[in-house]
């Protein structure tokens, strides 16, 4: 593709103490070609007012109530024109200003690929210093849906064709919007992907899938739910075996330094 547009679409909810740094990453980006947008879900804090700086630099903001994550997910997907589209969240940034330089050159290096899978940091404080866990793009196996394993989602660009093979995600899920999503990308409709080692995310610890037990435990039927539905045969045994795999992607040492 010769130069071009990435789509780089945020939704947030009540983002107040990480919004700035999220917008900000994505407007430092050296590739000239950027068409950002960012859905609010009618945030009750002073998101929108933290956002109101960067407005004429944002492509399109919306701030309405939705029917939640993945409903919000959808209006930035519909609204996105790019050639290729990535979603960034409210809780995480781009590390380098030549993140999407580096996502656009491997689209160049493989001019087939329909999405390009990378990797992402996982940090437990907000020095990001010390990298908790690496989501790495590089391990994951296709055969791992089965276990309720998926690509890192932030990490994960997707052209507008392909997009348009997978369709939109699935509101009626909670927690597991996005597993679902790729696993229609990925398995269902054999998106032709690129995983690579390049971190191109840094990630805080958190979100709704990592919340506690009850979050856990609606994840994993939710993952199940979706198999079940797309026609992959798994069980709950299955799906908790992955926690046996994750234990080898922590970085051991960020427990024991003050």
């Amino acid at each position: 593709m010769n130069n071009p547009k990435i789509s780089i679409i945020t939704i947030c909810f009540n983002a107040e103490k990480t919004i700035a740094q999220t917008i900000e990453s994505v407007l430092e980006q050296d590739y000239p070609n950027i068409e950002y947008i960012i859905i609010d879900g009618a945030s009750k804090d002073r998101t929108v007012q933290v956002i109101e700086p960067y407005k004429n630099k944002i492509s399109h903001f919306v701030s309405e109530p939705d029917k939640g994550l993945y409903d919000a997910f959808n209006k930035g997907v519909n609204k996105a024109t790019g050639d290729i589209i990535g979603i960034l969240n409210a809780d995480d940034f781009y590390p380098e200003k030549n993140t999407i330089s580096k996502i656009v050159n491997l689209f160049d290096i493989h001019p087939n690929a329909e999405a390009v899978s990378t990797s992402v940091h996982i940090f437990k404080n907000d020095n990001f210093k010390q990298v908790f866990r690496t989501y790495r793009a590089t391990n994951f196996k296709i055969w791992q849906f089965r276990l309720g394993m998926q690509p890192p989602h932030p990490g994960f660009f997707i052209t507008q064709n392909a997009l348009q093979k997978v369709g939109q995600y699935n509101i009626n899920y909670k927690i597991s919007g996005d597993f679902d999503w790729l696993l229609r990308a990925i398995k269902i409709n054999k998106i032709k992907t690129i995983y690579s080692d390049l971190v191109t995310v840094f990630m805080r610890d958190g979100g709704m899938s990592a919340s506690g037990l009850e979050s856990k435990k609606l994840m994993n039927q939710e993952n199940l739910k979706s198999l079940q539905s797309n026609g992959v045969y798994s069980n709950l045994i299955f799906i908790y075996c992955k926690y046996l795999i994750k234990i080898f992607q922590v970085n051991l040492f960020s427990f024991f330094k003050k």
